[in-house]
């Protein structure tokens, strides 16, 4: 290869400027155009930032299939179309698995009608990406980077590593806890009912009361109070409930370390906090609705506590009921209100701003009041990023909250209490119900599906979009105080 001195122009010394003299040459060096060596170009690859209205538009499609199905005569037992708001709103809540009707499922919808409910229940409960993900591996197509992403969202997870095998587990871990629940229920209702309704009643409570959606085929919209007293119908709907309810990331957890210390922080939060709320909610509404003769009045000391129980379990995101909610004492119904607010999970099939936000809030206000600089638990701390989430979060929903109780006091006539615990229900896709349901006018019957639709994605796409936009500081300002208290 030549050397650089092989490429030196013999041009003739010029003198400096203070040694020029009148008369001499001007000697100018030519003009050379710059040599310009030509480089591949790199490929721009499209951005894998996932945006939330993915999700926005599988939900909201999965909705208005729904809706059109239970639109169709022979989604009812009448034979006839069913309203369009209606039709709506029992897709909304299936979907959304909340569990609000404004027909009773058994005595209006037909086979057909309960069977659209019920697949949009299992969808919805799976979620929007990870039931597309388990059609994608049946038919054999590759989950890409996006697809990943999508899902560790849809689980409240940041990675992505195992996601795939992780849904697989999940699929698997559903169906069978599912059938389990089902063999169950169809040991009781074979005692009452012909083979085939026994078992189509055992598979849609099963679905149901896994997936928290509340849905039944009782009839007369009561649930299952006429089993107040059956401890095999009580115990094993509790026990799915709070199976869906904890997530199937904690229950993996649980099964890999098999003991509480080798648990993630994640997994020991929800843990003790679903176990705190449940029995500080048994002894809440022991002690309120004790002597209520329109609740647990009637029954024998044992049935109070397993019905007491069961309801610390249901608000927080089942919708199931063995006593008459309209007929609980008002401090019971707030006392519902805060256990529906909170709801299960974070990556469950329950509702509300998550064990995991509420437990981590709970643990930082402790700091807070012990002086500890920095806030955690377990011996692990929070980054202050998670921590302004969750308060993000639950400052988000107290709005949201506030904003539909203050326009449907407007649009329906109810009293205050109602409406309150109507709308965190719906907030929270719980589905328990003071009765006002199905006499709420159009307005707000739309009102609460909204609601319903809100609750169900909305802390998932806020916490998605935080992370999105999450960038490092490039600068900060100076700090000052700002008073408190």
């Amino acid at each position: 290869m030549p050397r650089n001195d092989d490429f030196r122009l013999d041009l003739p010394e010029i003198p400096p400027p203070w040694k020029k003299k009148p008369g001499d040459k001007v000697y100018r060096v030519p003009s050379t155009r710059p040599w310009h060596v030509p480089l591949p170009r790199v490929a721009k690859h499209r951005s894998t930032v996932i945006t939330p209205v993915i999700l926005i538009y599988g939900f909201a499609a999965l909705i208005a299939i729904g809706t059109i199905l239970l639109l169709l005569p022979v989604a009812n037992n009448s034979g006839q179309f069913t309203s369009p708001v209606n039709a709506f709103f029992t897709a909304t809540s299936a979907v959304c698995v909340t569990g609000l009707v404004v027909v009773d499922t058994a005595d209006y919808w037909s086979s057909f009608g309960q069977g659209v409910i019920l697949a949009l229940i299992q969808i919805g409960g799976l979620g929007f990406m990870t039931s597309a993900t388990i059609l994608f591996i049946l038919f054999g197509r590759r989950i890409g980077l996006k697809e990943r992403r999508l899902i560790g969202s849809s689980l409240g997870l940041e990675k992505m590593g195992g996601l795939v095998k992780l849904v697989k587990r999940m699929a698997v871990f559903t169906l069978v806890i599912e059938l389990i629940g089902a063999a169950v229920f169809y040991s009781r209702f074979s005692m009452e009912n012909p083979p085939e309704i026994a078992l189509w009643k055992s598979i849609f409570h099963s679905v149901s009361a896994f997936n928290q959606a509340g849905f039944d085929l009782f009839g007369n919209f009561r649930s299952i109070t006429e089993y107040q007293t059956d401890t095999l119908m009580i115990l094993a709907t509790g026990a799915l409930v709070i199976l869906g309810g904890i997530s199937f990331v904690v229950v993996a957890d649980i099964g890999a370390a098999r003991r509480f210390g080798r648990l993630h922080l994640d997994s020991k939060i929800v843990l003790t906090v679903t176990a705190a709320l449940l029995v500080l909610g048994t002894g809440v509404f022991l002690l309120a609705e004790y002597s209520n003769h329109d609740t647990l009045g009637p029954l024998s000391a044992p049935y109070k506590v397993l019905n007491a129980f069961f309801h610390s379990i249901t608000p927080r995101s089942s919708g199931f009921s063995t006593i008459d909610v309209s007929s609980m004492a008002d401090y019971s119904l707030f006392f519902t209100i805060l256990l529906m607010f909170v709801g299960g999970a974070a990556g469950s099939t329950a509702g509300g701003i998550k064990v995991n936000t509420f437990g981590m809030l709970i643990a930082a206000m402790w700091s807070s009041l012990r002086g500890r600089e920095h806030a955690g638990a377990f011996g692990r701390e929070f980054t202050s990023q998670h921590i302004q989430r969750a308060l993000a979060l639950v400052m988000l929903a107290l709005g949201l909250v506030s904003v539909v109780v203050f326009i449907l006091t407007v649009t329906e006539d109810f009293r205050f209490l109602s409406i309150l615990f109507e709308t965190f229900s719906a907030f929270g896709t719980v589905g328990l119900s003071t009765g006002i349901t199905p006499d709420l006018s159009i307005a707000g019957k739309l009102i609460i599906s909204v609601t319903m639709f809100i609750g169900r994605l909305g802390p998932l796409i806020l916490a998605l979009s935080l992370i999105q936009r999450q960038l490092p500081s490039k600068y900060r300002y100076p700090q000052d105080e700002v008073r408190i208290g």
